[in-house]
């Protein structure tokens, strides 16, 4: 039987970058990438700062290893997506045009970047290196859908993501990198998972949130890689400790109808802004 076309398998690539091995994360990027579009993605979701690492100590090492929002990494992300006829969406540090380090998603095709956003909500030690972004967070028309776009702390600011949902997003993704911050918590107790399932179900769209594994510089990661529909049932993932590439086939159509199943509620239809102020 023939999939739907409005199916479309997305890849979440949980990985563990090098800090500071920008050409070793280079490779290890694409060999996830190639990995994904194997097994039939065209989504295809990257941790947050994935190029560099994350523990930066200064704004002078971050500017080290920072790029702009062309060449570099996402040369490489535009090769691959051309080559596999993907859309991949991932984080990387950048130095913006005035020089500002940022903390950037950007969304690529075989045709080039498409869009940018930079992260608006800085978490902890962020603000000692990056700004925050000053623009809302992108819906971003693809070949393959609209995707709307956050990165890991904004996912957790609910008028973010309900603008994303009122601007005609399909699917959220959310490159990220959770710290381990309770010693022992397993990544499906991770309150982040359970955000990402209820950002897609009061907003009626996927959620897939790519994070990050591993040790570094001290800190660990929690894994709570997660592709989420839209009643907010777990598609895939948490995986935990350990590379993996998360699957899963997304009917976006189902993303395109905000009314409640077994009932008569609209999730967007339903609001009445005329209350809740500012």
């Amino acid at each position: 039987m023939p999939v739907p076309s409005t199916f479309l398998r997305v890849a979440c690539c949980q990985l563990r970058p090098q800090f500071g091995a920008v050409v070793r994360n280079r490779e290890l990027v694409r060999d996830a990438v190639r990995s994904a579009a194997a097994g039939g993605a065209r989504l295809i979701v990257l941790p947050e700062l994935c190029t560099t690492g994350y523990v930066f100590t200064s704004a002078a090492e971050a500017r080290s290893l920072a790029q702009p929002a062309a060449g570099g990494a996402l040369d490489d992300w535009i090769e691959e997506a051309n080559r596999s006829d993907t859309v991949i969406v991932g984080g990387f540090a950048e130095v913006d045009e005035r020089g500002a380090l940022r903390n950037t998603a950007a969304v690529v095709d075989g045709s080039g970047v498409l869009a940018v956003y930079r992260k608006a909500h800085l978490w902890d030690s962020e603000r000692d290196v990056f700004e925050a972004g000053d623009d809302p967070p992108p819906v971003v028309q693809t070949p393959v859908g609209r995707i709307g776009v956050s990165v890991c702390y904004d996912l957790f600011f609910p008028e973010m993501t309900r603008r994303l949902a009122l601007d005609g997003a399909e699917i959220v993704v959310v490159p990220t990198n959770s710290p381990r911050t309770v010693a022992g918590i397993a990544a499906g107790q991770h309150i982040g998972v359970s955000i990402a399932r209820a950002v897609a179900h009061v907003n009626r769209v996927f959620v897939a949130v790519c994070d990050r594994w591993g040790e570094e510089r001290g800190q660990e990661w929690v894994g709570r890689s997660v592709i989420v529909d839209p009643a907010g049932g777990l598609m895939a993932g948490p995986p935990g400790e350990g590379a993996a590439i998360l699957l899963a086939d997304c009917d976006l159509a189902t993303a395109r109808d905000k009314r409640c199943p077994g009932a008569s509620n609209d999730a967007l239809g339903d609001r009445r802004p005329d209350l809740y102020g500012p």
